[in-house]
Formats: structure tokens, sequence, C-alpha cells
């Protein structure tokens, strides 16, 4: 992880362009000793949010899973208490 100020991004943009392309990772940018931004090359920043999307595709497929799963158990146990119920009313017939 590189840390720079934003004065050393201003007067050494080339050079840190360089350094974090080599890296492919980003550089952290701060303003009196505080972060202030993120400093990333576009492929490593494309690269994340293809990351983030698939991330949120496969989470949205494993939520249908247990939507699917937990609908089918509810199924199963209404099933259930209905054959009982059926059952107790033919034996106090």
């Amino acid at each position: 992880m590189l840390i720079k100020s934003s004065t050393t991004l201003r007067n050494e943009y080339d050079k840190i362009v360089g350094l974090s392309k080599a890296r492919q990772e980003p550089v952290y940018i701060t303003r009196n000793g505080e972060g202030e931004m993120v400093f990333l090359p576009i492929e490593a920043y494309e690269r994340r949010e293809a990351e983030l999307t698939l991330l949120e595709k496969l989470l949205m497929a494993e939520q249908n899973t247990f939507m699917i799963i937990n609908k089918k158990i509810n199924l199963n146990v209404k099933k259930d208490k209905q054959v009982g119920v059926n059952q107790i009313q033919l034996q106090t017939q």
C-alpha cells in the first residue's frame, strides 16, 4: 500500500502513476496528514468493478436459492400439518 501526500501527487504525478500502474494497487492520497482520496489505475478500477458486479449477481442467486428452499420447507410443513389434522379427524370419528 502506497501513501503519498497531495503535494507529492502534484509534484510527482508521473512517478506516482508509474508506481500505481506497476504495482496495480491504489495510492492513498493525504492532505494535512489525513486521508483524502484513493488514486487507482483504470485497469485495477475496472477489474474491481467487474468483481463487485459478479459478487452482486452471486449474492442475488444465493438469496433466490434460499427463498426457494424456504418456500419448499414451508409447503412441506403445511402439508404435514394438514395430514396430521386429517388423521386426528379420522381418529375421532
